[in-house]
């Protein structure tokens, strides 16, 4: 019986946990890479860009969900689509439990919404801008300016109106 412990978001063996290895990851180079819904190729999503990301081998829709930092958040929120920021940490229970969430509704979303994961812990400027003292905090941002927040954890349905309310 395999064995895993809760340590940083890992498990004993430093394997991500099973919602963490679906759809996204980041390369030894930093860049996102997100797996196509529709034939499966693994593409570089950009953290910031115009337009939309789009498979290279099927040009359908990605789920536009990446990790930003305090240096590359400004650019990462600047775009004229919908931007969820999920303000977390990897010790944190609740955010643990959205952020599968956040990854179906990017997915549902793909052509209006765009989620940027920014770790309180390695970004704590971003955070005391915010003034995230709670986690997970939910900003919802177009044009680069905050629209609405939610602190804590959600309900899928709860997420989806609110998307749709903005979108």
């Amino acid at each position: 019986m395999e064995r895993r412990v809760k340590r940083g978001g890992r498990g004993h063996d430093d394997r991500p946990w099973p919602s963490e290895r679906a759809i996204r990851s980041v390369d030894p180079m930093g860049n996102n890479v997100a797996a196509c819904p529709s034939c499966g190729a693994k593409n570089r999503v950009p953290t910031s860009a115009t337009g939309s990301p789009r498979c290279a081998k099927c040009q359908s829709s990605l789920p536009w969900l990446v990790e930003a930092g305090d240096a590359d958040f400004g650019d990462a929120v600047d775009t004229n689509r919908l931007v969820l920021v999920d303000l977390w940490a990897p010790w944190c229970g609740p955010c643990r439990m959205v952020a599968p969430v956040l990854e179906k509704l990017s997915n549902e979303f793909t052509t209006t919404l765009k989620v940027v994961k920014v770790n309180v812990d390695e970004s704590p400027h971003t955070a005391q801008r915010y003034q995230a003292r709670s986690i997970p905090m939910l900003l919802f941002m177009r044009d680069g300016e905050l629209v609405d927040t939610i602190v804590g954890a959600q309900p899928e349905h709860v997420l989806r109106a609110r998307i749709e309310q903005f979108s």
